[in-house]
Order: C-alpha cells, then structure tokens, then sequence
C-alpha cells in the first residue's frame, strides 16, 4: 500500500539556501564569490555568441569591406576564447570549496552520529533520517555540493532574463506573455514529481536500510561463517532480491509521476516556440524584417525561453534539494534527550567515593507494550561489589545502561551522591565508568588506540601496566610493532586477527587503562567456560579494589565473591543478598544455581 501520508518539511527552501549560504559565509567565502563571478561570465559568453552571427550578417549585407569583416569575427572570437578560458578556470576552481564544504556537512552529520545521545541511536526514524542525511552528501552531484551549482544558474538565468527581455519588449507582448506563462506551467508540472519522492521518502528510507543491512551482514566476517556453514547464501540472496523487487517497483512508481511531468513540459514547450517563431516569420513575410535582425530576434526568442525555462528547472531542482537538506538538518538538529554542555560539570575526583541510588526506576523501550524494568529501588554503596545476576532477558544490561547513564528511567531517578543525574553534563558523568560490555567495540586501528582509546596524549608505562593485568601481556610482545600494530584487516593490511579470549583481555585491558572510580562488566567473558570466567572475574576484582563494581552474568557461580548480589526476573529484584544467604533462603536462586551446578557436573561427569 502507498504511502499518502505528506508530511511538510520543517524548512522552506529560502530558509535552507540561507542555512547554506551562512555555512559558506563562515567556512568558505571563495564559494558565494565564485557563484556570482560564473555567473556573469555565463551571460557574457551567452550575450557575446548571441550577437556574433547576427553582427557579421549585418556586414555582410552591408557590403561592408573585408578588412573590417575580419576584425569583426576576430574580435568576437578573441572575446569568446577570452571569456570561456576564464570560465573554466574560476569552475575549476570553485570545485574545490564547493567540496571542503560537503565534507564539512559530513563531518557534522559523523560527529553528531557519534556524540548524540544513546536514545537517539536507537530510534529508527532518527536513523532513516541520518541516512538520507549521508545520502545528501555522497557524491559531488548530491545536494549538500551541487546546490551551488544550481545556486549559480539561477543567478545566470535571472541576469540573462533581464537582458534579454529588454531585447523582447520590441516584439509582440503576446509572445512574452505566452513564454512566461508556459514556462511557468512547465515549472508546476515537474514539481509534482518533487512532491511525491519527498512524500514517498520514509518507504524508499525503510528499502534502502533493508538492502544495506543485507550487504553489510554480507560482507561481516562474523556473520559469514554462519552463512557458509548454514547455507544461507542462496536465502540472503533470494532475499536481497525480493527486497530489490520493491524497491524496483518503488522506483517505477516515482518515474511514472515524472514521466507525466516530462510529457506535460514537452507539450507546453511546442506550444511556446511555435507560437513565437511563427510571429516572427509573418513579420519577416509582411515588414522585410533584415535577416540578420531575424537572426537576432529569432535567437533571442529561443534563448529566452531558455532562461525562462532553466530558471523555473533549477527553482524545481533547488526545491528537491531543499527537501533532502531538510532531513539533514532534521538530523542535525535533532533535540538531545540528555544535558551535555549545558549540564552541571562533574570532574573525577582521586580518592573520592560514589554512591549511586536507583529510586522507584521504572524503565520502558519506545513502543514496547510492557516495562523492561518495573520500580526497581537499589542503593549502591561506595566501594560495594554488586553482582547482577538472572536469565537471558531479565533486564541487566538494561540496567546498567541506566546506571551508566547511556539511557534515562521512564519513571524514577538514577542518583549520583543524592543527585539526579540528569542534572549533569552527560559527558562528564561517562567519565566515572569504566565499562565492558558483552558487545564491546573494536576499531581498526593500533593496539594502543584501542586499549587507550586516546591516539593523542596516552601513557605508555600505564599501557603495559593495563596489559599486564588484563592477561594479555604474552600476546602484547608477540605483536610485529607492539603497540604500534593494527588491529583488524578491514582497513590496513598489515592488521593482525585476535581470537575471542584475546579481545575479552583487550577489552578489560581499555577498561584498567581508564582506571574510572566504578567499573561496570557486563558479560564480557560470556564465551568462556564458568571457570574462567569465575577466575577472571576474580582476578579483576582484586585489581579493582576500593572502586564501586557491577559484574553482572548469567552464571551464578561467577560472581560468589560480591558483597551482593540481584537476582533479576520479569523486571524486577527477586531477592538480594550474599551468595550464601541467598542459598539459605533456599528460593529462586538456590534453585538456579542447583540447576546450573546440576548441569556442569553433568557435563564434567561426560567428558
């Protein structure tokens, strides 16, 4: 079913050439200067090659002499050479502004895509948004660049239509009026094409996000196992084509609307040159108009028409661009859910202890039908090991993003010291948390940016200490360039792979280097066996001392050692206390773990 839903945009068109022409102001001025210089020179070169034929015509039926004939033509081409030697080297040159400011946009559109809030990335209309926002400024043809030359053609064809209707007013006014009406009718028929892409823009959204995903899990190494050992090669692609088929039928859609457009815009165009250029043949006919003035009116005719035309087309293509600029701002200036600069400012302090207070927090994912978190009311004291234990779903991990500040209570308050945090600079209050999450990021790029997540000013001393601790030491010297050595071949060549245990100690060698007051681990070591897990867990906890800790698993054998622990279920704490408190109460966690201590001894019995 179509989408017939029209949403108007949230800029008009003069507001977003003003957003771009104040870009240009502050960043590039050469821009707006090179615009008006290739404009004039256009005109100028149109006026002069306007003349030119009708001018030696004129000699010619002048019987002027030959001599003076020459000079004529050589003077008229010397102007030329002249005038399009200098319009090609000032678009030459405008090409490189006009491009810094493109990549101007796209380090906006990255930087917002990496310093807005964590809401915001997961909300899907934010992120169809961002799309069209890079697709704004891919290419040289994209709006965000070839805005200025349509900018520049306007301001051309509104300088020649001056000029050449001044020349007009000295033939019928009948034919003025029936190039400008027709060209206007053309305008208005190919804005409609216009009109439906920017009403049909969510759906083309939503099948461009379908193929990319596709490509890109494609081409995931990842995920590629998966799909050569489960065959799921030809299903991707049955897929991906089904998918193109929509897309291909969208598409056929959208042409069908402009191909209407076309036809209406070729019809009023004969109706408008034959209707001049028969006037100007009865003229010719009925007052022995000289040819070359036929020449001239005859060009002059064609040629305003042209600037009438390229007028109301680069209107229609400034107004399609406005549209897709509008969604780039749309992007840009997207409302951050959280305070950052404007935020009270909260510094580390050494020595200094955190305590961190969950009251009646209720939390609910953005159209879920139920909460993920039902008034959860937890007191987290300075320096206190927190185990957050559970099954799969229970809502751990949604419950340190809350504690860390990555998502904000539906209900209730997150307290920092008896202070809400919302009230703080959100950036600065990340800076208490050394975190790892199940799903940690990697970058292609050197093992100390990684462990360090700082490329400018790192500690190298405070590098190897991290690494030591994190179990990663043997590996670290075994690197060709130390610390120096990419990691991951997506962009260097030279890259070296890690196995998994390998990027969990990278991960918690990141977290020991940042030496934040309250750690955070969140599963990192999921794919280890619940020894290892229990010993690595143990062996950060005694690195750790002092620091306020969450470690939090599926697995309650891993995390005895903890001052307490949760038992999270349906949202809400279940039971809390010490691992052997809790086995005493004989409840749902001393089932879980007779359950899980069943199944390893089940498995240790097999092998």
């Amino acid at each position: 079913m179509e989408e017939t839903t029209q949403h108007k945009p949230a800029y008009n068109m003069a507001q977003n050439v003003g957003y771009m022409i104040r870009l240009a102001w502050h960043n590039h001025k050469s821009v707006l200067a090179l615009c008006l210089v290739l404009a004039l020179l256009h005109v100028a070169i149109s006026l002069t090659e306007l003349f030119l034929a009708p001018l030696v015509l004129g000699k010619v039926e002048s019987a002027a002499p030959l001599r003076e004939l020459f000079i004529t033509i050589g003077a008229m081409a010397g102007t030329l050479a002249v005038l399009k030697t200098l319009q090609s080297y000032t678009e030459q040159n405008s090409h490189f502004g006009r491009i810094k400011l493109r990549l101007d946009l796209v380090l906006q559109i990255v930087l917002k895509s990496v310093t807005t809030a964590y809401p915001n990335v997961g909300d899907p209309d934010l992120e169809k948004e961002k799309e069209h926002a890079m697709e704004a400024n891919c290419s040289n043809s994209s709006p965000g660049e070839a805005i200025w030359r349509v900018l520049t053609e306007i301001l051309q064809n509104l300088v020649g239509f001056g000029i050449y209707l001044a020349l007009f007013f000295s033939l019928d006014p009948v034919l003025i009026l029936i190039a400008v009406v027709t060209s206007v009718l053309s305008y208005l028929s190919s804005r409609k094409g216009a009109k439906w892409s920017f009403a049909h823009r969510k759906e083309e959204g939503a099948l461009v996000q379908k193929m990319s995903y596709i490509r890109n899990k494609s081409a995931d190494r990842g995920a590629l196992k998966d799909i050569l050992i489960f065959g799921m090669g030809d299903w991707l692609e049955e897929i991906y084509l089904s998918v193109l088929k929509v897309y291909g039928d969208f598409r056929f859609r959208e042409q069908r609307v402009y191909l209407l457009g076309d036809l209406a815009e070729v019809a009023l165009t004969l109706l408008r040159n034959g209707a001049a250029y028969g006037y100007l043949l009865i003229l010719t006919l009925r007052e022995g108009l000289p040819a070359s003035q036929f020449l001239l009116y005859f060009t002059v005719v064609g040629s305003f028409t042209t600037w009438v035309t390229g007028i109301l087309k680069n209107l229609g293509e400034l107004h399609q661009f406005s549209l897709e600029l509008c969604s780039m701002r749309n992007y840009l200036e997207a409302p951050e859910p959280f305070l950052f600069q404007e935020g009270k400012p909260l510094a580390p302090e050494t020595g200094k202890a955190y305590e961190i207070r969950l009251r009646d927090v209720s939390f609910r994912y953005p159209g879920a039908e139920r909460d993920t978190l039902s008034h959860i009311d937890l007191t987290v004291k300075p320096g206190e090991k927190l185990a957050i234990v559970g099954l799969n779903g229970a809502g751990k991990t949604t419950l340190m993003k809350l504690v860390c500040g990555l998502l904000d209570p539906t209900d209730g308050q997150v307290l920092l010291n008896g202070e809400d945090i919302r009230q703080f600079n959100r950036q600065d209050y990340y800076t208490l948390f050394s975190t790892v999450f199940q799903d940690f990021s990697l970058f292609d790029t050197t093992f100390a940016d990684n462990v360090t997540q700082n490329p400018e000013t790192w500690d190298h001393s405070r590098l190897e200490d991290a690494v030591r601790k994190a179990g990663l030491w043997e590996k670290y010297q075994s690197l060709p360039q130390g610390e120096a050595t990419h990691i991951g071949t997506g962009i260097y060549e030279d890259g070296v792979q890690m196995s998994g245990g390998e990027l969990q100690r990278l991960m918690l060698a990141r977290a020991l280097y940042k030496n934040g007051p309250i750690i955070i681990l969140d599963e990192p070591t999921a794919t280890l066996d619940p020894i290892a897990e229990h010993q690595l867990y143990l062996r950060y906890s005694e690195l750790t001392q002092g620091r306020t800790s969450f470690y939090i698993s599926h697995r309650l054998s891993s995390t005895r050692f903890c001052d307490r622990i949760l038992l999270l279920g349906d949202g809400k704490i279940l039971e809390e206390g010490t691992h052997q408190s809790l086995l005493d109460l004989g409840g749902k966690y001393a089932e879980l773990f007779e359950v899980q201590s069943q199944y390893y001894k089940e498995g240790n019995a097999h092998e």
